[in-house]
């Protein structure tokens, strides 16, 4: 790794990948078996942050709002405040570690080698998938989802499957993340270039000789002084440009670079290089809902690590912590505080215009100023899905630094919001479980617990009285991210099937923004599936041309 600072004025690769994260970085290592590849990433490096490494601070980062964060924070149209990545390994930097595979029905619907996924599936997991040493209030959650009808249980497993089950995690047995930076150590380091801090402000084209299509050839990025640089790439019909900047980053870089809807592009002033509408749509974001459930006995500290996979398209999760109140400095492990203000920092008196860092940092010192014993517990959530609801994203200003304007529409579609009034009542049935009853109080409803929910500051939206009446309105009120979206590069309309952009040579998208839907309940497993996957495809090429040659 290299801080862009010392990359040369111009230099020329086989293949240039945009955004060392979840999916660029496997892609980068892959690649550089075979080729000379420069791994462009806008933020820095995991690498002794513990912020980021230990899951005892899981949320530490996400609720760093400095400019040099890990988490670039962004509040949606919606109201809904979320989080994208700026480091090395993208988003398996910041999230709660659960790993899962996508189902066989969702290889078969994307038209991927089922024999090559699970390949690649493996290769991920040599590296950066683990057993969870699952305890008590995990182990009660898994026996009240089977009180509940959540049926068979698989066990431990990755496989995406009906049923109760316990996931994998990339947190490791000393509780030590793992992410996708790691895979970085498969890679050819004499074929690799990886500059940190180095935006990409422009894909650049080239129209040869009296062809229509336009061919990518390079790319424009800056340095942390503000100094610009060219990367080229190198003669040779197998050589391309790879957008992997995620389902914000990478519809943003290609309006930036001139392809996407006209009327955006000419509204900034950005020449039209190919006009493509559906750049930027379909954007969805799987909404999450939780409940709260403060414990009379202390709890562990754990995050995903059991699922209830249902059939009515709704996934039961869990999460907990435990407080330090005997430690000199305030540190509340409990995930109520890494979820509800922390991380996501949302005010619920405030709408998001309204919103000041002043005003999040006050709720959070509120929150500190309430007894200790108030956040010993976890909680329950359920996620959606799909989901069926989509939304659209459109560039704010040239930078591409700036955050995108972005709806997801969350609940739009009715369907989306029957699938989560289905997956708080079976929230309510393991709550209700003999299972969990050692960790909920007897004396608190669920009416209670739905009501404490509703008046926390989890989102930035009116509250009404009616919620824990109501499992929509509930739905409705409390609806946050679990940092799941995707779209804005779909297949079948930003790119085809080999994830090639449609209409231009030399230029791909290998990212979450290509999905139609989320895979599996988590889809962290498989964007890192899908850039191995799509690297030894790409290096199969290589070599059946070079052979043809």
């Amino acid at each position: 790794m290299h801080q862009a600072t010392i990359a040369p004025t111009v230099s020329y690769y086989d293949y240039i990948i945009i955004g060392g994260g979840t999916s660029g970085c496997p892609l980068a290592a892959t690649l550089s078996q075979n080729a000379s590849v420069l791994l462009l990433e806008r933020g820095g490096s995991p690498y002794g942050n513990t912020n980021i490494t230990d899951l005892a601070a899981f949320g530490a980062a996400l609720s760093d709002l400095s400019p040099t964060s890990p988490s670039q924070r962004f509040v949606s149209e919606d109201g809904v405040v979320s989080a994208r990545a700026r480091v090395l390994g993208g988003g398996s930097c910041l999230n709660a570690g659960f790993y899962s595979r996508a189902g066989p029905e969702y290889v078969r619907m994307a038209g991927w080698d089922a024999k090559l996924v699970n390949e690649s599936y493996q290769w991920v997991e040599k590296v950066v998938a683990f057993e969870p040493p699952l305890k008590q209030w995990q182990t009660a959650v898994r026996d009240g989802l089977l009180e509940a009808g959540i049926r068979p249980y698989n066990g431990f497993t990755y496989d995406h499957m009906y049923g109760t089950k316990v996931g994998g995690t990339i947190f490791d047995q000393d509780g030590h993340r793992h992410t996708a930076a790691d895979l970085l150590r498969y890679a050819n380091s004499s074929g690799l270039t990886v500059l940190l801090h180095a935006p990409v402000h422009q894909i650049l084209f080239t129209r040869q000789g009296n062809l229509t299509t336009p061919k990518a050839h390079g790319v424009l990025f800056a340095d942390a002084n503000g100094l610009a640089h060219r990367a080229y790439l190198r003669r040779g019909s197998n050589n391309e440009i790879i957008v992997s900047s995620g389902a914000l980053g990478s519809p943003q870089l290609l309006m930036l670079s001139g392809i996407g809807p006209r009327r955006q592009l000419r509204a900034h002033n950005i020449t039209v290089i190919l006009n493509r509408p559906m750049v930027g749509l379909g954007m969805s974001d799987n909404p999450m809902n939780a409940v709260f459930i403060p414990s009379p006995n202390p709890v562990e500290v754990s995050l995903i690590q059991v699922v209830g996979i249902t059939h009515n398209g709704t996934y039961i999760e869990a999460a907990c912590g435990e407080n330090f109140a005997a430690q000199r400095t305030f540190r509340v492990k409990c995930l109520i505080i890494e979820y509800y203000v922390k991380q996501i920092g949302q005010l619920s008196t405030l709408p998001p215009k309204q919103r000041t860092q002043e005003a999040i940092e006050k709720a959070i010192e509120d929150m500190k100023a309430l007894p200790q014993s108030a956040f010993v517990g976890g909680f329950i959530l359920e996620k959606i899905m799909g989901p069926i609801s989509t939304g659209h994203l459109e560039l704010t200003t040239r930078n591409p630094n700036d955050n995108p304007s972005v709806t997801f529409n969350y609940f739009k579609d009715p369907r989306d919001l029957q699938r989560c009034v289905d997956g708080m009542k079976i929230i309510e049935k393991v709550i209700e479980s003999n299972s969990f009853a050692s960790f909920r109080f007897d004396n608190i409803s669920i009416v209670t617990l739905l009501n404490m929910t509703t008046y926390s500051p989890v989102n930035s939206l009116p509250k009404h009285a009616n919620a824990s009446r109501s499992l929509e309105q509930f739905c409705k009120d409390t609806v946050m991210t679990i940092w799941h979206f995707h779209g804005g590069c779909q297949v079948g309309r930003v790119v085809d099937r080999d994830y090639k952009v449609i209409g231009v040579d030399s230029l791909r998208v290998i990212d979450g923004s290509t999905f139609r839907n989320s895979p599996g309940t988590n889809p962290q497993a498989t964007v890192m599936m899908l850039g191995r996957y799509m690297g030894v495809r790409l290096l199969h090429e290589r070599l059946a041309n070079e052979e043809r040659k």
